[in-house]
């Protein structure tokens, strides 16, 4: 099997952990802040495994961009002129790092505050919005999430 077709399998079913983490973390937040609850050890520990799983799946996934045949970075005048190659060499990347960007400031940010109610709406709003990011760039790929290899 050659590097880029491991690669992709890996950034391929590890999107699954992420995705599951991230939208466990969300929910938890949102109940944590509607709900007025403690900001708990479990609450800490879910948050940085999904951090640590979108930064894995970002580290694969720029390895996989250096070894893509869809990404052209050889002809960028080129990859931009066509949508696939433009969304692959470009867009994708740029979504995706902002999502992980967005993630790491929202787990950051929620160490540093020390009320409950606090860190949950902190969760809550970087991580939805990093999800949101994370759908829409994938949504733009046209393959659903569950079909992509």
């Amino acid at each position: 099997m050659n590097l880029h077709l491991a690669l992709k399998h890996l950034h391929s079913g590890w999107r699954y952990v992420a995705l599951l983490l991230i939208i466990i973390a969300i929910i938890s937040a949102f109940s944590g802040w509607f709900g007025k609850n403690n900001y708990t050890e479990g609450n800490r520990k879910l948050n940085l495994f999904t951090l640590i799983a979108f930064h894995l799946q970002a580290l694969i996934g720029l390895i996989l961009y250096f070894v893509s045949p869809k990404v052209r970075l050889d002809d960028m005048a080129m990859a931009m002129k066509d949508s696939i190659s433009r969304y692959w060499t470009v867009e994708h990347l740029f979504m995706m790092l902002i999502a992980v960007v967005l993630i790491t400031i929202g787990h950051s940010k929620s160490k540093k505050i020390t009320a409950s109610t606090q860190k949950h709406k902190t969760i809550a709003i970087f991580y939805t919005l990093a999800l949101i990011i994370v759908i829409v760039a994938v949504s733009m790929s046209g393959i659903p999430i569950w079909a992509m290899s």
